[in-house]
């Protein structure tokens, strides 16, 4: 071998050794070493040399891109032996449906691999980071890669936010608009039922944002957002319904009548009824924890009794009256019905009264 790039490491009876520096292609082939004894001893041994692909470009891809088109991206890398393997990524998720192309190289020894990516752009692909990896034996585990970064133009995409999901009368809501899009959407335009906001001094835009205050029946409606920029525009709708101020009606409000019938009805029977009655209306559940006020039971079972103890003391005085009513005949009058005048009566009487058995009268 006559090459300045091979050179004789050790040489011995039993062992010859020689290096090749700054391989080639050319370097591959069969390599023969002779021992010139008796008989000739020879060894034979093949050179197989790698080709090393070059490193990875992809091509077809225009900035930007309007959301619908179609994309087509190619990565081709050459020098190869074995023809190297292409696999495309989209943000490290790998993708399989593309097309692969092997064509050999002029030197028919080294190939040139391509690979095509198609598909339609999505606004979701916006940013999104598309990588061509080359793999071959040659890299020692250690792929060629290819990046490209995605820009994706679309119209805006719009939401209304509201902060209140059950407005009532005389409180406030807040609309908030939300639009993405590229290129960054323009200010947004808030109308109601397909005019101009009616109430300027409540209703405050504030860029995205739509304010009203003290709410009332006059605002229910349909409030559309609208945004827009060089690719197109977009809106939505907010369908507004202000509601009646709910009234809590306290429980305890109807408690005092329905405590005071029933010590009404009970207080009869005896006083620890009415101490009863009056316990449970305090330990009432539907009473609010805490609430403080006159204590309505108790004061209607001092009324039913001192109404009860007068009805008591009527009844008793007039059955008392009606027993005692009528004439009574004393023993001083009598004979004065006989008497021509009053001097005889009162005679006839005093000596009645001395002659007469005495009598002893008895009122019941």
């Amino acid at each position: 071998l006559r090459d300045n790039r091979i050179e004789l490491v050790r040489a011995s009876w039993h062992e010859l050794s020689i290096s090749v520096s700054d391989v080639s292609l050319s370097d591959e082939g069969q390599y023969t070493c002779s021992l010139f004894t008796m008989p000739v001893k020879t060894s034979k041994a093949f050179l197989t040399v790698l080709g090393v692909p070059e490193k990875p470009q992809i091509t077809g891809f225009t900035s930007p891109v309007m959301e619908g088109e179609r994309m087509q991206l190619t990565c081709k890398t050459s020098g190869s032996k074995p023809a190297a393997d292409i696999r495309w990524f989209k943000n490290d998720k790998e993708v399989k449906d593309v097309k692969y192309l092997k064509e050999e190289d002029a030197n028919r020894k080294t190939f040139t691999v391509s690979s095509t990516l198609d598909f339609l752009a999505d606004r979701n692909d916006d940013g999104a980071v598309v990588s061509c990896r080359v793999d071959h034996e040659s890299l020692n585990s250690t792929p060629q890669i290819a990046m490209q970064v995605l820009e994706i133009h679309y119209t805006p995409l719009v939401k209304i936010i509201s902060s209140n999901s059950w407005p009532e009368e005389g409180q406030s809501i807040i609309l908030t608009c939300e639009s993405k899009g590229k290129p960054v959407p323009e200010p947004v335009l808030w109308t109601k039922d397909g005019g101009e906001l009616p109430d300027p001094e409540r209703m405050v835009v504030n860029g995205r944002v739509l304010s009203i205050s003290f709410l009332n029946k006059t605002d229910n409606g349909t409030y559309r957002c609208e945004a827009k920029n060089p690719i197109g525009r977009n809106s939505t709708e907010y369908v507004l319904i202000v509601h009646d101020v709910f009234n809590t009606l306290l429980p305890t409000t109807v408690i005092p009548s329905l405590t005071t019938a029933t010590v009404t009805t009970t207080v009869a029977l005896t006083t620890s009824t009415t101490t009863s009655a009056t316990a449970i209306s305090t330990r009432d559940p539907n009473a609010l924890a805490g609430q403080t006020g006159p204590d309505h039971a108790l004061i209607g079972g001092i009324v039913a009794v001192v109404v009860f103890v007068t009805l008591c003391s009527i009844i008793l005085l007039g059955r008392y009256l009606a027993r005692h009513k009528g004439t009574y005949l004393t023993n001083e009058a009598k004979g004065a019905e006989d008497a021509p005048d009053a001097d005889t009566a009162i005679i006839n009487a005093e000596g009645s009264q001395v002659n007469a058995e005495e009598k002893k009268e008895y009122f019941i």
